[in-house]
Order: C-alpha cells, then sequence, then structure tokens
C-alpha cells in the first residue's frame, strides 16, 4: 500500500470513527485500520457482548449513582466512556436526542435511565419495535402524560407528539390523527409493583414510591371504539397505531432526516423540516428506500448510510459541530479509562450541561436541535477549559499512550523539531485536519520549544510539557469542535 493510500485509509477511519463512536484511541485506530473499513463497520453494527459495568464498586463509592434517585448523568457518562461498543451508546445518545426525556419532571434518574437501556437494546432494531417500546415506556408516559388518557377523556399530548416530533413531523397529519392516535393508547399507564402499598401504588411515597414504575395496559381504561388514524379505519390499539405510523413514507423520510442530520452533516433546525428541503435530498431517498426494503430496520440504514458515497465524501469529513456529550466523552476516551472512584465523571455530566446538553435533563420535548446552537461564547470557553484540564496529566494512560506515540515517530530517534510535534500531534490524535492558518499558529507557538529530546529525565519531563502544551491548543482549535 502506498503512502498516498494509506493516508487516505486512516482518514476515511478516522471518520467512521468519529461519526459511529466518539472518535478513536490511537490504539483503536491501529486495531480499526488493521482489520479494515468494512470489518470495523460489521463489528461496530453487529455488538456481540454487553458492556461491562463494575456495579459493585458504583455502589461502594457512588452510593447516589447506584439508586439513582439522581446523578443519572454522571453514570451514563462512565459507560460512554468506558464502551467498547461505541455505536450502540452512540444511538442511545441519538434516539435520547430524538425522544427527549427528562428526569427533572419525572423526581429522579432510573426511569429515564432504564429508557436508555431500552435504547442500547432497541435503538438498531426495526423502527416499529422501537416505537412501541417507547409507548410502554413508563418514563416517556409519565413525561408525556399519558398516565392521564383515560377512554372517557383523552389527553392529547403523546398522540400529538408520536406525530409530530418522534415519527413523522407537522404536515404528515390532522388534528383528527391526533385524536383518534390518543384513543388509541389509552389504558397504557403506570404501575408499581402489586406487592407495594397502596400509598406507593399511587406514586405519592417519595423518593421511593417512583423507583418502581412499570407499564399495564388497562383494557377497562381503553377506548376500544372504532378509530380512522392516517386514512385507516378499524377498532386500533397503541400497537396498530405505531403499525400504521410506521408504514407512511413521511415517517421513513423523517427518521431518515434525523439520521443524516446527525451522522453525515447539520441540517437546518428540525421545527424548520417542513418548509425546507434536506440539505442531500438524494441521500434521504436512499435511506428511505432501504427502511422499506429492510422492514423498518434502523441498523440496515445505518450500513447503508456508512457504506455511501455521500457519507464518504470529502464533503461530509467535518460537517458538524461536536454535541457536547461528543466533545466531552471523545476527549475522555483519549484521555484514558475511568477508574472509579472517579470525580470526572461529575466534572463531565456537569461540563455537558454547562456547554448546553444536561444528560437525561434535556430542556423540553423537543431536545436539543445541535449545529449552530452548540456554540457560543459561554459554551466555547467551557470546550476548550474541559478539554484542557482533562489533558493535562501526562500519568494518565491515553495521555502517556499519545506522547509515547509521538516519541516513536521521531525520525532521530530521540529528537524531534517544533515543526515536527505539531505535525505529529495532530496525526495521532486523528489524523486531525486542520486549516493552514491553524497548523501555522500552532507552529508558531511551538517555535518557543526549538528542537526537543527526551534523551534524560530532564529533558523528558520538558518534552512531556511541551507535547501536552500543543495537545491542549489542539483540542481548544475550532477544528476539534467539529466531527
Amino acid at each position: 500500500m502506498t503512502t498516498v493510500e494509506s493516508k487516505h485509509d486512516a482518514v476515511l477511519m478516522a471518520h467512521l470513527l468519529r461519526r459511529a463512536g466518539f472518535g478513536a484511541t490511537p490504539a483503536e485506530m491501529d486495531r480499526a485500520l488493521e482489520i479494515g473499513y468494512e470489518a470495523m463497520l460489521k463489528e461496530l453494527l453487529n455488538p456481540d457482548h454487553e458492556d461491562f459495568i463494575p456495579e459493585d464498586l458504583i455502589r461502594r463509592y457512588h452510593v447516589d449513582l447506584s439508586d439513582l434517585r439522581s446523578g443519572g448523568g454522571p453514570h451514563w457518562v462512565y459507560r460512554l466512556v468506558m464502551t467498547d461498543t461505541p455505536l450502540r451508546e452512540k444511538i442511545c445518545l441519538f434516539w435520547h436526542r430524538v425522544f427527549a426525556t427528562a428526569s427533572t419532571k419525572l423526581i429522579q434518574s432510573r426511569v429515564v435511565t432504564n429508557q436508555v437501556s431500552m435504547f442500547r437494546k432497541d435503538g438498531m432494531g426495526s423502527f416499529d419495535d422501537l416505537l412501541t417500546g417507547l409507548s410502554r415506556d413508563p418514563a416517556m408516559i409519565m413525561w408525556l402524560d399519558n398516565q392521564d388518557n383515560h377512554g372517557s377523556n383523552i389527553n392529547e399530548n403523546y398522540g400529538r407528539e408520536i406525530l409530530e416530533l418522534f415519527a413523522m413531523g407537522v404536515g404528515n397529519y390532522t388534528e383528527d390523527d391526533i385524536k383518534e392516535t390518543s384513543r388509541a393508547f389509552t389504558g397504557w399507564r403506570v404501575v408499581n409493583p402489586e406487592y407495594m402499598s397502596i400509598r406507593m401504588r399511587n406514586n405519592t411515597a417519595r423518593p421511593y414510591g417512583y423507583m418502581s414504575w412499570q407499564f399495564e395496559y388497562d383494557s377497562e381504561d381503553h377506548d376500544d371504539a372504532e378509530k380512522t388514524i392516517l386514512g385507516q379505519t378499524g377498532n386500533w390499539n397503541g400497537e396498530d397505531a405505531v403499525r400504521i405510523i410506521c408504514e407512511q413514507e413521511a415517517t421513513a423520510r423523517f427518521v431518515a432526516r434525523h439520521l443524516y442530520h446527525f451522522f453525515v452533516a447539520d441540517e437546518l433546525p428540525v421545527p424548520q423540516w417542513p418548509h425546507e428541503p434536506p440539505r442531500d435530498p438524494d441521500a434521504i431517498d436512499l435511506l428511505v428506500k432501504e427502511y422499506f426494503d429492510s422492514g423498518h430496520s434502523i441498523k440496515a440504514m445505518l450500513k447503508v448510510l456508512f457504506e455511501s458515497d455521500f457519507f464518504k465524501d470529502e464533503s461530509s469529513r467535518y460537517a458538524r459541530i461536536k454535541s457536547p456529550a461528543e466533545m466531552v466523552i471523545g476527549t475522555m476516551r483519549l484521555a484514558g479509562p475511568v477508574t472509579l472512584p472517579s470525580s470526572d465523571i461529575f466534572a463531565a455530566d456537569a461540563a455537558c450541561a454547562n456547554m448546553g446538553q444536561a444528560l437525561m435533563r434535556p430542556p423540553s420535548v423537543e431536545g436539543w436541535q445541535g449545529g449552530v446552537d452548540w456554540i457560543n461564547t459561554g459554551a466555547y470557553v467551557e470546550r476548550v477549559n474541559f478539554a484542557s484540564k482533562i489533558l493535562n496529566d501526562p500519568d494518565k494512560t491515553g495521555v502517556r499512550d499519545i506522547i509515547d506515540r509521538i516519541k516513536l515517530l521521531s525520525p532521530d530517534g530521540q529528537l524531534i523539531t517544533s515543526d515536527d510535534l505539531v505535525d505529529e500531534c495532530l496525526d495521532v490524535l486523528g489524523p486531525l485536519d486542520v486549516l493552514e492558518s491553524t497548523r501555522n499558529g500552532l507552529k508558531k507557538y511551538a517555535s518557543k520549544y526549538s528542537n526537543l529530546s527526551w534523551a534524560d529525565s530532564y529533558a523528558s519531563s520538558n518534552f512531556d510539557k511541551a507535547a501536552i502544551t500543543i495537545i491542549q491548543l489542539i483540542v481548544s482549535s475550532q477544528e476539534y469542535q467539529t466531527i
């Protein structure tokens, strides 16, 4: 393989691992290049094991994360950083953004954590199964008030949002469709286990009365009269409503546009979609076709997306602004594994919130729009400060590996110029493409170090400091904020 081919393969692989995960550590990049793009994609799409979560250590050192009355964000941060099945965890983040559910209304975090676990299980399966699971999910039922949706007196909240925000988008249904869909979901409610006291079953014993919500279908509270949903008439239940919704081309296009928006390039904010065409209509058409050809499989749509020319094209690289979670988690994965007990997972959760993406605490049912909304003066300062702090210790496993790899790239063996230091840092951290002005600025700053050596302990310590400084400047650059 020529050097040009090798460079192209590395750039394309880095692109895949940024989008289908949270970027790659140098070791992960080595392995991915060894097995190749197709094999790596197959592995990402088909995780064959569960992530190991040290619940015993969490219970011992982080009791508040163990019972999840609060603190669901740090608990999820740990999984996001430590996972070796990154696409499965990334798809959880994707659906959490689409099906936004907040622990703030639900009083505690366990039910939202359980919802994310449902995304982990069903997030790459059929959209029908996922939407049915969402409709049965206690967090969603309580979040959108389906607990108050009765056969004798409907509550339209969930019926409206499943059509408007979760599956079809504005302009593809009528007010009557909302009412009829709401009728189909009457009797879908939550209860606590039978052995609990009546007080707990009525969800009034705080904090523990909220902990054990489970789905229950109450046939006596269901409106079993005839309904017409999106032109189809019958004695429909919630499962029928989901089936009918998932059969619509508008649903396929809505899902396809969300996948493109999250995995390929920033689109306009979702509320503008009814009024503005997609950025790449041909790409959406391709994904819509796969939606129907595959029986509404999200995994199949992702496979087509990641294998497509529009994804691999140079124009799609760095075409999205990293969400706070992507920036925070990617940086933490570079720094190295989390060892419990750790304050880093709490700092990361707080950093995400300060940058505008409070995990498990979205601002509304519309979730986060993304794109340029992620960047403002305050959020950018938070990004720079967080990344610089996480990557400031040469003794962290990941940081040490980055520095040692830079040394290995030195043609001299124990000496490197300041210009080469910048180039090698960019290569090991990505390879990361930056504007020539950014590269020149980095080199101008690095020039104060002149030539660097690690021939003895003193020189090695100085080299570590110089390398960390350049790494911190790189993760502070505008290019690092894109994905």
